[in-house]
């Protein structure tokens, strides 16, 4: 992981090998496209994207992209993750296979209805 506190993604992204910066830029780019009007912050030293509340946050490892969409996001979606490993609340996307966009994207869509449902509830 890193070894410096970031200040923003950029940052972040750029304590990495350049092999890991592409797959932490393609994972950024999908999940800016799902959620174009999501706030890109740092939030536990580690890229996060936020519209009421965090929707996801991701975080390279020497193997792995770890994703987490919190417990209600994994709990969705704990069926399709097939042979990635994982957990109450995240995922890992190993570095050496193609990142599984489709999936990303319906988490960080799904999360966005989750999000709105409880801004809704909490009008």
């Amino acid at each position: 992981m890193i070894q410096n506190k970031p200040g923003n993604v950029n940052e972040y992204i750029a304590q990495f090998p350049l092999e890991t910066q592409a797959v932490l830029n393609e994972i950024r780019a999908i999940i800016r496209k799902a959620a174009p009007k999501a706030t890109e912050i740092i939030s536990y030293g580690m890229p996060a994207y936020k519209m009421n509340h965090v929707l996801v946050y991701f975080a390279a490892y020497k193997k792995h992209i770890g994703f987490y969409p919190t417990g209600k996001g994994i709990e969705a979606f704990k069926e399709e993750f097939g042979d990635f490993k994982w957990s109450k609340g995240a995922v890992q996307f190993p570095l050496d296979k193609p990142l599984p966009r489709k999936l990303i994207t319906r988490i960080v869509t799904y999360k966005i209805s989750i999000d709105q449902e409880y801004k809704t509830v909490k009008k």
